[in-house]
């Protein structure tokens, strides 16, 4: 299976760290980052999971929910975590899915067999209140994830989602945004009290709204 921007985020029912979840039941209407290991006891990983683990309140106050997904079983898991808190100095609280049957992996789309015929790859996916996947990325496994770009693109599918802008390149909270093309110069100005800069007809930046 195939995974789009803008298709629907397969739910699934899954043994976690955390309990059995639902997936749609426990994002509810949350925003969600689903990001998974090619297994556990390894180092990016642990580094990976302590992250998010420490930048616990920068999810929460954008309402996000995390979970992580491996395809070793829920002991190994339960086991690592005290290796993850202990080294990376955090307290992992958000679910681990135990994928031992690779359903997870499968609907998701995260076994790449030119990189492993068993374990995920490092992928990512980010999905929205109405449960659809905004953006996924993936990673070779030797690569650790930047949870800072994690955090910024965030913040730009939630603004972007709320008024008629996109984010430039390099792009971080507060800074200008520009105007979509759909909307007039004209109709811009009413839109965007703060102000519109016209570099081109096509290239218009506003203060973040």
């Amino acid at each position: 299976m195939s995974i789009h921007l803008g298709d629907d985020a397969p739910n699934f029912k899954a043994s976690t760290t955390e309990g059995e979840i639902d997936f749609y039941q426990y994002l509810g209407d949350s925003w969600g980052v689903l990001f998974s290991h090619p297994a556990d006891f390894t180092p990016v990983c642990t580094t990976e999971l302590g992250r998010t683990a420490l930048l616990k309140e920068e999810f929460a106050k954008r309402n996000v929910k995390v979970l992580a997904v491996s395809v070793d079983p829920l002991d190994k898991h339960i086991t690592w975590v005290k290796d993850i808190n202990e080294t990376q100095h955090c307290s992992v609280d958000f679910p681990i899915i135990a994928d031992e049957d690779r359903k997870v992996a499968t609907l998701y789309d995260m076994i790449h067999p030119n990189a492993s015929a068993t374990f995920t790859v490092r992928s990512l996916f980010i999905i929205g209140p109405d449960k659809k996947i905004k953006l996924f990325i993936t990673y070779p496994a030797s690569t650790g994830r930047n949870f800072v770009e994690v955090l910024r693109v965030i913040d730009s599918l939630q603004l972007t989602a709320k008024h008629s802008v996109a984010t430039p390149a390099d792009w971080k909270e507060g800074d200008d945004v520009i105007v979509v093309p759909a909307v007039s110069t004209e109709d811009a100005i009413k839109k965007f009290p703060k102000g519109v800069n016209v570099v081109k007809p096509y290239l218009r930046y506003t203060p973040q709204p």
